[in-house]
């Protein structure tokens, strides 16, 4: 298939059919046992839209086989990045920011959309595309950062992010450098919106964690506000790997996470996977 530039919401399907847009995240493809989901990953009509709210890999070759194998299924593949995708090695060429910007280039060049690109418009309402890391402001309250990293680490209860990504970049001027610059875009939109972020925006559904010291690692408190005031009709998120719906101030957050299969022998039983966000068109 020729993967072509689709510059418009009415990218080719079956005429009268209706088009969905459907959502994915953590799809983990280091794991073999994943395959035959990700596999399984089709549209229902050529005019469908896919959505990968990040965790695709690791390893950057693995990414971007992952979503140019779902480009060619898709009409559009919209990505934003996880922390699995920037996790990095002392010895890789591209380490910290230089990754991220490594993987945006990969993935224009197979024509996948990513949070630097401009947001596409689906069925009249605009996918905003994010990526805002996370600075430990899901802390407990009294504890300064240092405190709470270590009380994590004295539990053994740590995401492998502290010493995959932390290492290379300063992880909190990132991420605030990343809530600036997605405010800025946001603010410019108008009419509806989805928001799609690996990081939940709200700390509702990390406070449903086993182990609540992983909220370090699971977003932002400046993120709260986003959905109600850039009028998402809902928010698309993953991370946690815990799938299903939290409502925030009347505005409905999804998790569409896979995760590992652990976790998805059970919990895809009885759920639609991939997740159908909204339909357009004519029955």
């Amino acid at each position: 298939m020729s993967l072509k530039p689709t510059n418009s919401d009415d990218a080719a399907g079956v005429a009268g059919a209706r088009r969905t847009l459907w959502a994915v995240s953590d799809l983990h493809a280091a794991v073999k046992a994943n395959a035959d989901a990700i596999d399984a990953i089709h549209p229902r009509n050529p005019g469908d839209w896919l959505i990968v709210a990040g965790d695709v890999a690791e390893r950057t070759a693995v990414v971007v086989d992952v979503l140019k194998t779902l480009r060619q299924r898709f009409a559009r593949v919209l990505w934003v990045p996880g922390n699995h995708e920037l996790f990095c090695r002392a010895t890789d060429v591209d380490k910290g920011r230089a990754k991220y910007d490594a993987l945006v280039q990969a993935c224009r060049d197979i024509d996948v959309l990513t949070p630097e690109d401009p947001y596409p418009v689906f069925g009249g309402v605009t996918i905003a595309l994010l990526f805002t890391l996370y600075d430990y402001s899901f802390r407990p309250q009294g504890y300064s950062i240092e405190n709470a990293v270590q009380a994590a680490h004295d539990r053994q209860v740590m995401m492998t992010d502290e010493f995959a990504i932390a290492p290379f970049v300063d992880i909190r001027a990132w991420c605030w450098d990343r809530l600036a610059y997605s405010i800025k875009r946001l603010s410019k939109v108008e009419g509806p919106t989805i928001l799609i972020n690996h990081w939940p925006l709200v700390i509702e559904p990390v406070q449903k964690m086993a182990y609540p010291e992983l909220g370090l690692w699971c977003g932002s408190r400046h993120t709260r506000g986003w959905a109600t005031r850039y009028n998402a009709q809902c928010v698309i998120y993953g991370h946690l790997h815990m799938p299903g719906t939290v409502v925030v101030d009347g505005v409905k957050h999804h998790e569409v996470s896979l995760g590992y299969p652990r976790e998805w022998q059970s919990n895809l039983e009885g759920r639609q996977w991939p997740f159908p966000v909204m339909e357009v068109g004519d029955a």
